[in-house]
């Protein structure tokens, strides 16, 4: 398994775009994997979430991420999280 390492810009906006470090991780690892614009490579998991997010409540949440692989890692561009 090649490592994984997020842009400084994608570490920077994990919180405000409701997603952890470990979640991202874990979506490379066993997430679904889908060609992506630009060259890139997307990844999708479904995850429990049963929380508030922005005053409402959901029962689960879906993280694409995006990446580039470099010859020994995948470089994480960005990442989009869904809540529903």
């Amino acid at each position: 398994m090649l490592r994984v390492e997020l842009h400084p810009h994608a570490r920077q906006r994990l919180a405000e775009r409701g997603a952890t470090e470990a979640e991202v991780l874990a979506t490379i690892e066993g997430g679904e994997r889908f060609p992506a614009r630009f060259g890139r490579t997307g990844f999708r998991r479904n995850f429990p979430f049963e929380a508030t997010w922005r005053g409402k409540a959901y029962a689960s949440k879906q993280l694409e991420v995006y990446a580039v692989q470099e010859s020994d890692r995948w470089l994480v561009i960005t990442r989009v999280a869904k809540v529903f």
